[in-house]
């Protein structure tokens, strides 16, 4: 490294690994079924306040507990996987696959 370099210019310089196709694919279906579990987060959350305000009954304390805490978990694991490669990415979208099944089967199909 030059002296007149700076450590963010040098990592800017590295040569970045490509990700191929199947891969990107991957952590977009991942990345969105995350995300649809957080805009899950915003309904149950939004009908358990409505319902309480309006003081009918709701979805309950269980939902409004778990579905932000499965949100969360998916949310990191598939910052995991956007961050690294080859079979932890993999596996970490498999995670983020399994959260997200689990909070529909619990409270949606079950």
């Amino acid at each position: 490294m030059s002296d007149d370099m700076t450590d963010t210019e040098e990592l800017a310089l590295a040569p970045v690994r490509a990700r191929s196709r199947p891969a990107r694919w991957w952590r977009g279906c991942t990345g969105s079924l995350a995300a649809g579990l957080v805009a899950l987060v915003v309904l149950v959350l939004g009908a358990g306040l409505l319902c309480a305000f309006l003081d009918v009954p709701g979805p309950g304390a269980a939902p409004m507990i778990a579905h932000p805490v499965a949100a969360v978990l998916a949310l990191l694991t598939q910052r995991l996987a956007d961050r690294k490669n080859g079979p932890v990415a993999g596996v970490a979208g498999l995670v983020v696959l399994a959260i997200v099944a689990t909070a529909l089967w619990t409270f949606w199909w079950a």
